[in-house]
């Protein structure tokens, strides 16, 4: 070494510096002691190099019964929507409701100018008056002239001619009642009701403007409660609802739980579509605090029936080379399973083939496994997950 070599020249010379002393001693230490062990992160794995056992979750399954669900993004719509129109021509007058509120049946909406349909009520009354005068004067005029053509008093073609006049004074009449209850019923279309009880639009018309039966939309009323919601099913899915016994529907929220109260069916359709190979199907559902408006896009779910499976969570199931499979544990080491799933139920998945009774599979760390990995199951997780599969099924079949 450099240090100890010049200290060696420099004691020959006689001029030794007090401050190589304590160098002078570390590098004899260096030099004399013995040599250091190996780091222990180098050191091999005890037992000859095998890797230690991979710390899992897992879940022991067992076989039960599940409902099959099927899920389908559908939309809502009113279970009646309809166009409220003008069907006498006038000036709008008054607008009676607020935009986009609900109204029951029968509510006033509109108010159409009365005057000149008042006038018409009155013309075709007193146009009735006029024929019913005719007609007491034919028919004093027959009562007059019978006796007289009884009599051989007068032709019997005078008494004919007078019993004819009555006949068609009464025929007027008629035709006078007719046209006053016309007048009447346009004088009553003056004031637009709604039809319906629901959810009003926005008034097409505004105060002022002249409406016509022929172009005369004044709003729109659609019944929000209950509401309908359409969805379609693939051909597949659909053999699953006419082979099961069809149960409740229910809506999903954004994190896939059941939102709101439980429809039914009210509409399957018999027509497959030849672009998008489905099935249209409607489901019907209360919606009496309007938490679903027409038009928004929902997530709808089907129960189909039951089946047999065992349940995994969902975040268990992998894409392999052969399919979806699972880890489960086999003589201590991971080993991939293939499965056939069926449909999700709750936050886990329905397996119908590939696993048996009693299969522990591996919930967590499923990125670092590979096959033939040695594992071991954490006690505690593997205690608390055992009874999760007949609670979550549970819960979905209700």
């Amino acid at each position: 070494m450099p240090v100890p070599s010049l200290l060696v020249r420099e004691r020959r010379l006689g001029r030794l510096p007090l401050f190589a002393a304590p160098l002078l001693a570390a590098a004899l230490l260096e030099a004399c002691g013995p040599s250091q062990p190996a780091p222990a992160a180098q050191a091999p794995h005890a037992g000859g190099g095998a890797p230690p056992a991979m710390p899992v979750g897992v879940r022991s399954v067992e076989r039960h019964e599940v409902p099959i669900l099927i899920e389908s993004v559908g939309q809502a719509e009113g279970s009646k929507e309809v166009e409220v129109r003008a069907r006498v021509t006038g000036l709008i007058e008054k607008q009676l409701y607020r935009e986009g509120e609900r109204v029951r049946a029968g509510a006033r909406l509109f108010t159409i100018e009365r005057a000149p349909f008042e006038n018409a009520v009155a013309e075709a009354r007193a146009a009735l008056a006029q024929e019913q005068a005719r007609t007491d004067q034919a028919r004093r005029e027959a009562a007059r002239l019978k006796p007289l053509a009884a009599q051989q008093a007068i032709s019997q073609r005078e008494y004919d001619d007078a019993a004819s006049t009555l006949r068609l004074a009464e025929a007027q009449i008629a035709v006078a009642q007719a046209r006053l209850r016309d007048a009447q019923i346009n004088l009553s279309y003056t004031t637009v009701n709604a039809p319906i009880a629901g959810l009003t639009g926005r008034a097409e018309k505004s105060e002022g403007s002249l409406v016509n039966p022929t172009d005369g939309l004044l709003t729109r009323i659609t019944q929000t409660d209950p509401i309908w919601v359409r969805f379609s099913f693939s051909e597949s899915e659909q053999a699953q609802l006419r082979g099961g016994k069809p149960g409740a529907v229910r809506l999903l929220d954004a994190d896939g739980k059941p939102s709101g109260a439980p429809g039914k069916l009210n509409f399957a359709g018999s027509v497959v579509d030849a672009r998008m190979g489905t099935v249209q199907l409607r489901a019907e559902f209360p919606n009496p605090d309007l938490a679903i408006l027409p038009g928004q896009f929902v997530r709808a779910q089907v129960q189909a029936g039951v089946e047999q499976a065992w349940l995994v969570p969902q975040a268990a199931v992998v894409s392999g080379d052969q399919g979806k499979m699972v880890w489960t544990i086999v003589d201590g080491k991971a080993t991939p399973t293939p499965v056939r799933l069926g449909s999700w139920v709750g936050a886990d998945w329905a397996v119908r083939e590939g696993l048996k009774n009693g299969d522990k599979v591996i919930v967590d760390n499923l990125l670092k496994l590979r096959p033939g990995a040695p594992v071991a199951v954490r006690p505690a997780q593997a205690a608390a997950s055992g009874p999760a599969a007949p609670a979550s099924a549970a819960s979905a079949a209700r």
